[in-house]
Order: C-alpha cells, then sequence, then structure tokens
C-alpha cells in the first residue's frame, strides 16, 4: 500500500440501516444485523477546480481609496476610537458586562448616523421593538432615519437588507440570532460562526458596515468562537464600574486605527455623552492637587494617544502571624502588582511579607500601563511609612526585577497633562529628564532604593526639589 492510501483512514457503513461504524465488526451496533458492515471505498482526490477571478488583480498605487473612507457618526468620542469614523464594508464588535450600555452606545450612534444622512437599521433581538422606541425616548436617540426590527432569525435578517439596503446595519446581539442550515441553540459556537460569517460577507458585498454586539464570559472574555474576533475588522470593549456614571470605550483590534486608542463617556439620566477631557475624573481628590493622603500616588498613563491622570492607591494592614496573607486588587493587573511588591519587598528592604496589602485605582480607572509601577511602589511605600507624597507630585516609571526604574514613553507629553491640572512635581526614570524639556521641578530615580527614599517626607521634599534652585532665590 502507497503511504498516500495507508494515511486515508478507513471508513465502514451497515448495508442494513446504512449506519456509519467507526471500525469493522460481524455485527451492526446499530440494527444489530449480522454480516452487514462493509468497507467504504476511499474518497477520491482530485485537483482543486479553477474558476475566472471576479476581478482582476490592480496595481497598488492605481486603486482608488474613496470608497473606504471612514464616515464620523456625529459621536466624538465614538470615532475617536474607531480611526474617525465608519468604514464602508468593515464589520465591528461591541462587547461589555451587562448593564454598561452597549445597546444605549449604539442606539446614539444609531442617531447620529442618519444624523448625516445614512441609512441606519437596527434589528434586536433581546427587546421588543416598542422597547427599544421606550430607551431611545428616554436618552434622546428618536430619529425617524433609524429603522427597528425584531428578528432572530439570520433569513429574516439577511430579507432586511435586502429590502431596506442600509448604509449601517447594528445587530444587537449577535448571540440572539440563529440560522435554521445549521445545527445547534442560538449562541452556540456554530451558530454565532455562522451568523457572523454570513453577515461580514454581506458587508463586504454590500459596502455597508454591520455593529455587532457581543455577550461576555464571566471571566470578561467574548463569549463564543476566538474566530469571530479574527473575522470581523474591529473589537471594542465597553466597560466601567456599576456605581460610577463614567464608561470607557476601548479599542482591542482595529484595521482601521490605532488599536489601543480608547474613548471616554457618561451615562447621564438623559443618555449616554462623550466625555472630551476626562483627566481629573480618575483622581479621589478631583483636578487639583490640594491635600494627600498615605498610600496614594497620581501617575499619568497613555492610552492610546490621550494621556490620562490616575491615582494608585495602597494599604497594608498588619495581620497575625497565624492568619493568611491576602492581595486584593482593583484596577490593576494582580500579577504585575505582585511582582512590584516582592521587588519593594527585596530591593527596597521593606519587610511587607507579614501583612495584607489591597492595591486599587480610583473612579474605576483599569491600568495596563507599565508607567504605573513607579507610582504603585511609592504608594506602598508611603502606606508603608504612613506619610503622604507631595500632594503635587506625579509618578512616571516602569520598575525592573532587578529593582531599577525603567524609561517609558512619551514622558514628556505625560508632564505636560500633570501640569494642566496643576501637578508641577515629577519622579521620572534616569535620561527623562533632558526629553520632558527640564521644565518643572523633576527628579529622577534610578531604583527601587530611592523610591523607598522619597516615600519619607524629608527625603520626598530633596527628591522633587520643593526648594528652588540657586539662579531662582
Amino acid at each position: 500500500m502507497s503511504p498516500a492510501l495507508a494515511s486515508v483512514r478507513r471508513a465502514f457503513t451497515c448495508t442494513s440501516c446504512s449506519s456509519d461504524v467507526v471500525k469493522w465488526a460481524g455485527r451492526c451496533p446499530h440494527c444489530l444485523a449480522w454480516g452487514s458492515v462493509t468497507e467504504r471505498p476511499p474518497p477520491t482526490r482530485s485537483a482543486p477546480q479553477r474558476r475566472a477571478p471576479t476581478q482582476g488583480a490592480l496595481p497598488l498605487a492605481d486603486i482608488d481609496a474613496r470608497p473606504a473612507r471612514a464616515v464620523p457618526t456625529g459621536l466624538a468620542e465614538f470615532d475617536r476610537v474607531l480611526g474617525g469614523g465608519l468604514v464602508p464594508g468593515s464589520v465591528i464588535l461591541l462587547a461589555g458586562e451587562p448593564g454598561a450600555g452597549k445597546s444605549t452606545l449604539l442606539l446614539a450612534a444609531a442617531a447620529g448616523c442618519a444624523g448625516v444622512g445614512l441609512r441606519v437599521l437596527l434589528l434586536t433581538g433581546e427587546e421588543s421593538v416598542a422597547q427599544v422606541r421606550l430607551r431611545a425616548e428616554r436618552t434622546g436617540s428618536v430619529s425617524s432615519a433609524v429603522l427597528v426590527a425584531a428578528e432572530t432569525e439570520l433569513g429574516a435578517v439577511l430579507a432586511h437588507l435586502d429590502a431596506h439596503q442600509p448604509d449601517v446595519v447594528i445587530l444587537d446581539s449577535v448571540q440572539t440570532v440563529s440560522s435554521a442550515d445549521v445545527v445547534g441553540a442560538p449562541g452556540s459556537v456554530t451558530q454565532v460562526r455562522e451568523v457572523a460569517g454570513a453577515l461580514t460577507r454581506a458587508a463586504k458585498e454590500r459596502g455597508l458596515v454591520c455593529l455587532l454586539v457581543g455577550h461576555v464570559t464571566k471571566d470578561g472574555a467574548i463569549a463564543g468562537p476566538r474566530a469571530l474576533e479574527h473575522l470581523v475588522d474591529v473589537v471594542l470593549h465597553f466597560e466601567g464600574e456599576r456605581t460610577s456614571t463614567l464608561r470607557l470605550l476601548r479599542g482591542v483590534k482595529n484595521r482601521f486605527g490605532a488599536a489601543d486608542e480608547i474613548g471616554c463617556f457618561e451615562m447621564t439620566e438623559t443618555g449616554i455623552v462623550g466625555v472630551a477631557d476626562p483627566s481629573g475624573r480618575f483622581l479621589s481628590r478631583g483636578c487639583s492637587p490640594t491635600s494627600a493622603t498615605p498610600g496614594s500616588c497620581v501617575t499619568v498613563a497613555v492610552e492610546g494617544r490621550r494621556p490620562l491622570l490616575a491615582e494608585v492607591q495602597a494599604l497594608i494592614s498588619p495581620i497575625g502571624a497565624q492568619q493568611p496573607q491576602r492581595r486584593s486588587v482593583s484596577g490593576l493587573d494582580a500579577a504585575r502588582v505582585a511582582m512590584v511588591v516582592a521587588v519593594v519587598e527585596r530591593h527596597g528592604q521593606l519587610k511587607l511579607g507579614p501583612a495584607d496589602i489591597y492595591a486599587a485605582t480610583v473612579a474605576g480607572m483599569r491600568l495596563t500601563d507599565p508607567a504605573a509601577d513607579l507610582a504603585l511602589a511609592l504608594a506602598l511605600a508611603s502606606a508603608h511609612h504612613n506619610r503622604p507624597l507631595p500632594p503635587d507630585l506625579v509618578a512616571v516609571g516602569e520598575v525592573g526585577l532587578a529593582g531599577e526604574i525603567r524609561a517609558v514613553r512619551d514622558v514628556a507629553r505625560r508632564l505636560r497633562a500633570g501640569s494642566r491640572l496643576g501637578f508641577g512635581r515629577a519622579l521620572v526614570p534616569p535620561g527623562a529628564i533632558p526629553a520632558a524639556g527640564g521644565s518643572g521641578a523633576l527628579a529622577a530615580v534610578a531604583d527601587v532604593a530611592d523610591v523607598v527614599e522619597a516615600a519619607d517626607v524629608a527625603a520626598a521634599l530633596r527628591l522633587v526639589g520643593l526648594q528652588e534652585p540657586e539662579n531662582r532665590r
């Protein structure tokens, strides 16, 4: 037998009941007939049939890019995350926790698109059309140019596209729609893949924008197959604390713009509105550095092209020798917090082991920027000494395993954002002062030992240069 034939898996069929059998047996396990199991011939492998291409290949320099220009939606923060607006033929997946405001955001976007002359079709599988109208009245998004239909079957969804020929279609949500041609309940892996694939093909063929709402699992990941995120052009996460009115639209994947951009929104009684300047909303003491408490330090994170001031807080609570240690983290990466705690203990000579440690951000801000490491280390040291840092101090820097403070990007832009809100002093990594232009009272910290010293009031005053230079006296 040739290697090619040996690699073909043998298959067997019962001639009595036509059932497939995994291996040969004297008796069919389904109909219990004797001597009816026979081997099927291996499938013939033919070369793939060549077809004429749908369109000829063109030189890249001769392709007209105007049909793919982004169209603004009227929501500035939404357009910022998308990279300028909606690109015709694109498929956008919006995911978020239940109650975050995904449907409200897309309803406002639909009204904005209708305001600029786009035909919008909103298909809902979770609400009735009357419920959508009530929410639109409550949020001020009522528009006669937005068509609404309640559908949960893929064939009906595609029929609406044929009948109305929209420029933008919104499906809320992709997990509620099923196809009659695929076996499985709505929301299953096969159904989600089939529905998303069919809508993606329709978007590419018709040049319309398809906005899909996706559910998330209890871990915060998008429900359904991982191929769903690869299939679409843009993946957005809408997040925010239930106790806060502030919402963040975070880009995860974007084929038409920056993939790490964020947009800020505020949920009000009259709907959702964009927040053009969110600086200071993530600080417990507002936009002005009027006071400081032990265990608190302000940093400047860069999300996409936007610098945001965020406050990092730490609490160290001594416990008995027999009690287990507790590490609680909110708004920060738990693994990174554990690393910074270990580095501060080892290289900063702080005994944090026999204590519970709590680390969090203010106002539900989720920090992923490594530049917040220095602020976390300062907050830990400040909480350990029970002495506050200067109220107008910001810290920007990444902490390494060897205890060194590493450089981060856009130091000058971060410090300008802090200076605009009254933070005139900063601790930065070595070499960042010339890049920052030498403005303000800056001091460089090289390792964690300097950080621990800075958490002491006297050393902090010396490090950040509260006293005026000799040439200014």
